[in-house]
């Protein structure tokens, strides 16, 4: 296995639907008072971010999170909410900051995805999904794939099951205290991204702007528009 590199790169993109960019809307609800606490209790009790800040996940604890600073629900999110199958570099027990170097290649790695999304679904027309691009910041030491590793990592399909070697590599990779690792995207050419594995290494965490990304099922080109506020 390579040693780690230097990687600095400032103003990196992940996109979130916007429905997810918001701390809560429980407080936006016409609800008596005595409702919307209890609502709040139960969104505490089910919601994975607030499990294990509470320290009742295995895969990460409080310690790691971050507390006390801008943003700091969107990044614990990315590591307590892996979804089911995990991704391209990590499990379903715990998540990864991944972000695009550049913003056109993180649009296209979410638009693939919502691409399949709709061929799964049978939905034949071209919809449009709203994101909001979070910036971070990095620098620090982290795995560079060789060779070998980006010819059995970097597989576009199928998915979950193109996951599997590269999760191998990610669990060893963080176990053994590495930051993350930086690799060419599948889904542009040219593309960079990164996949972070600790959050307190996510710098300065702010919004950017918003998008409107429009994508169809099949060949048409995915599109994106910045939003007005």
């Amino acid at each position: 296995m390579a040693l780690p590199r230097d990687f600095d790169s400032a103003s990196t993109h992940r996109l979130v639907p916007r429905v997810y960019s918001d701390e809560t809307v429980l407080e936006s609800l016409s609800l008596p008072a005595g409702v919307i606490d209890s609502l709040t209790e139960l969104d505490a009790a089910t919601n994975e971010r607030k499990i294990a800040e509470r320290g009742w996940d295995a895969a990460i604890g409080p310690g790691e999170l971050l507390y006390g600073v801008p943003e700091a629900h969107i990044v614990n999110a990315a590591f307590t909410h892996p979804g089911p199958y995990g991704g391209r570099f990590n499990d379903a027990r715990r998540g990864a900051w991944y972000a695009g170097v550049e913003l056109e290649t993180s649009i296209r790695e979410v638009g693939y995805h919502k691409r399949m999304f709709l061929k799964d679904a049978r939905i034949a027309e071209r919809l449009t999904f709203e994101y909001q691009d979070f910036l971070a910041d990095f620098s620090g030491e982290f795995h560079f794939l060789e060779d070998t590793e980006r010819e059995q990592c970097l597989q576009p399909e199928p998915i979950p099951q193109c996951y599997g070697a590269p999760q191998v590599l990610a669990n060893a990779l963080l176990h053994s205290g590495a930051a993350g690792i930086v690799y060419p995207s599948v889904r542009r050419h040219g593309g960079m991204c990164i996949a972070c594995f600790r959050p307190a290494l996510v710098f300065h965490p702010r919004r950017g702007k918003a998008y409107a990304i429009s994508v169809s099922a099949g060949a048409k080109p995915i599109k994106a528009v910045e939003m007005v506020r």
